[in-house]
């Protein structure tokens, strides 16, 4: 599933209602009165682009013909601060963001969870490419393996996987054209770790 944007959100949790308490779904005149949206045809997008992410599918020739795609989980999401990029590949400098996404809430950690967009291809055997969004668990300690935000020097922000060796620390990518960052342990402060990840195409 992709992400929503925070009014398809909305949207969808509005269809999600209305069916629920009718039996059967708003039309386009009753979506546009609840969002204050006075074309039908802002509307008519909104429902294309929740029925191109997968959340819905809709009959071509039928009024009311919105029907919900039942997602593995309750299809709910949580809204997430996306608190700007990090880097797989070489660190660069932490930016913190205000703009928030929504996340399944199935990908959401026990702890503080929050997003970060990844810059970078140092963690593409990982299947995290350029432009993803990591879902991070704000965690200060990590076991070998785990996949970190770490913080160098207490200014670089980086994305790999953490080892500890011999009084040092080894964050690893996974991508084998690029080398290790090996680092004593007192230059690393784990930020958290990453427990999921989206991709919108």
């Amino acid at each position: 599933m992709q992400p929503l944007t925070k009014r398809q959100r909305e949207i969808l949790d509005y269809l999600n209602d209305f069916i629920q308490q009718h039996g059967y779904a708003p039309s386009l005149e009753e979506i546009g009165r609840r969002f204050q949206l006075s074309s039908l045809a802002t509307v008519h997008k909104h429902l294309t682009n929740l029925q191109e992410k997968g959340f819905i599918r809709r009959a071509w020739n039928r009024s009311r013909s919105v029907e919900l795609v039942p997602t593995r989980t309750s299809g709910r999401s949580v809204e997430l601060p996306l608190l700007g990029y990090v880097a797989a590949g070489q660190p660069i400098e932490a930016v913190a963001g205000t703009e928030s996404i929504a996340v399944p809430d199935d990908l959401v950690g026990k702890r503080d969870t929050y997003v970060l967009r990844v810059r970078g291809e140092s963690m593409i055997d990982e299947q995290i490419r350029d432009g993803d969004f990591v879902i991070i668990e704000d965690r200060k300690s990590a076991d070998n393996g785990e996949m970190v935000i770490a913080l160098l020097n207490g200014q670089d922000v980086t994305l790999k996987k953490f080892y500890r060796e011999n009084g040092h620390v080894r964050l690893q990518p996974a991508n084998p054209t690029m080398k290790p960052l090996v680092v004593p342990a007192d230059d690393v402060i784990i930020q958290g770790v990453v427990i999921g990840v989206m991709r919108k195409y």
